[in-house]
């Protein structure tokens, strides 16, 4: 029977969800933007939740210097209210561009409270490969 390796556990799995939490009392220190990231047929996409937003008018994107860059935010209504526990404000969040990434090829949409932005890769390098070193002799 084979055995499975196992990668080490760091011991504070969820350390990066606590500090993007929101923390009643800390103004000023709501979550950032929250996202996902992934490749997918050539592209690399980065979708941010921006529920409540008006897309046309309430969001900014920006490429430029190898990063991506999402700008959001979220007005309030005035309204008698006992509690409220949505965040108002501008949001921003900035993520690298992977390697190979053209920045002229990028398109962006929204649907569902999710704002999707897509950026074209490169073709994939080959491979490294060795090369063997001829002597002089």
């Amino acid at each position: 029977m084979a055995m499975m390796r196992r990668e080490p556990r760091w011991p504070f799995p969820a350390l990066t969800e606590w500090l993007e939490s929101p923390m009643s009392g800390w103004p000023g220190f709501g979550p950032p933007i929250r996202i996902e990231d992934f490749v997918a047929e050539g592209r690399y996409v980065v979708r941010a939740e921006l529920p409540g937003i008006d897309p046309g008018k309430d969001a900014e994107v920006h490429v430029g210097d190898g990063s991506l860059t999402i700008k959001a935010e979220r007005t309030e209504e005035t309204k008698e209210r006992h509690r409220s526990e949505f965040r108002y404000g501008s949001f921003e969040r900035t993520v690298r561009l992977p390697r190979g990434a053209n920045e002229d090829d990028v398109k962006a949409s929204y649907k569902n409270g999710v704002l999707e932005v897509s950026v074209g890769l490169a073709k994939a390098k080959p491979a490294e490969r060795r090369i063997t070193v001829e002597t002089g002799d």
